[in-house]
């Protein structure tokens, strides 16, 4: 298989590893590059392992990982294009003043910065992400973005903003590294390295992260949190606007202001949307046909579903089973 390599995105990584990194954030942006290597059958990526003082660092299971070195050494930067600081959990008793400097003259130099989990925080302090765009985890959203307003946080899965990668946790720096092969290496890449690792759905840098309702309206609205846990109970036959406030003992104005206030939009709207997230699942994950979607999802016909599938996610529902993996990343 012949391999197009492009130079516009970090080839060669440094993970900085700081006390009670996610194993699993650091572990998914490692891996897709080792199976690219390994598919394309040469050294296309190359990464090393640092830490502040080059001794062994303990991630937030307790795991402890040996480094490959210092990020102080004298060569710790030679022939890296980016370092990705890792974090997790506790990241606020990983700033400090010696750091914060490191980093800005690590930008000074050109080399590219990125961050997963929590990282973004610690760019952020250090005054490298000023008007840049980033994702970081969804439990520390609300404190960056209020902590530092100069910094555009983003809900995106991972951010690519100049040379600044960041990725919001969990696995979805394996999705970020995917983009990175994908740009580099192709698309047939990419996608062989996701089917080594059974990775159905690559998500886009443009897809949001999930954030539970309770952490985006906090404990203020209990009622409208019930309101939508019965929703999501009642697909297949929708409970009416009137039946829902009276359920939970609200008005209807009571109950729409509320969306309005926290989620900006109506009950009803709300309530399509998470009817059209469980026939986009049926959709992808089963064989039932478009009649069987539409009804199990709890709408009166097929012409109906069809229109209002596409109003939300801009294409008919037919063509979630039209496009193979390869054309969808390519969308």
């Amino acid at each position: 298989m012949k391999t197009v390599i492009t130079n516009k995105l970090p080839k060669n990584f440094g993970f900085l590893l700081l006390n009670d990194f996610t194993l699993i954030s650091f572990s998914s942006a490692i891996e897709p590059l080792r199976m690219a290597n390994r598919i394309c059958r040469k050294e296309v990526y190359a990464w090393k392992t640092l830490s502040l003082t080059g001794e062994a660092v303990s991630a937030s299971d307790g795991v402890s990982l040996n480094v490959d070195g210092s990020i102080s050494s004298k060569n710790a930067l030679k022939e890296l294009d980016a370092i990705i600081v890792c974090t997790g959990r506790r990241v606020e008793k990983n700033i400090n003043k010696s750091l914060s400097i490191l980093l800005k003259s690590i930008s000074q130099k050109g080399v590219g910065l990125g961050a997963i989990c929590t990282g973004s925080y610690i760019l952020a302090e250090a005054g490298v992400l000023d008007g840049y765009r980033c994702s970081v985890h969804w439990e520390n959203m609300t404190a960056l973005a209020s902590l530092f307003p100069q910094v555009a946080v983003s809900r995106n899965v991972f951010t690519i903003d100049r040379n600044r990668y960041t990725s919001s946790g969990g696995t979805t720096p394996v999705d970020m590294m995917l983009h990175f092969i994908r740009e580099q290496c192709g698309t047939e890449v990419s996608v062989d390295v996701a089917e080594q690792f059974i990775y159905e759905r690559i998500r886009r840098t443009e897809d949001k992260q999930r954030v539970p309702l309770k952490h985006v309206i906090g404990h203020q609205s209990e009622k409208m949190v019930v309101a939508i846990e019965l929703m999501e109970a009642n697909i297949r036959e929708p409970i009416k606007q009137a039946e829902l406030a009276e359920y939970v003992g609200l008005s209807i104005r009571q109950l729409q202001r509320l969306f309005q206030r926290y989620l900006s939009c109506t009950p009803s709207r709300y309530y399509l949307k998470i009817r059209l997230k469980c026939a986009r699942a049926l959709l992808r994950q089963t064989s039932f046909c478009l009649e069987e979607v539409s009804a199990s999802t709890g709408f009166v016909s097929r012409s109906h579903f069809s229109k209002s599938y596409k109003e939300v996610y801009g294409y008919p529902p037919n063509s979630e089973r039209s496009h193979d993996i390869a054309k969808s990343i390519q969308e």
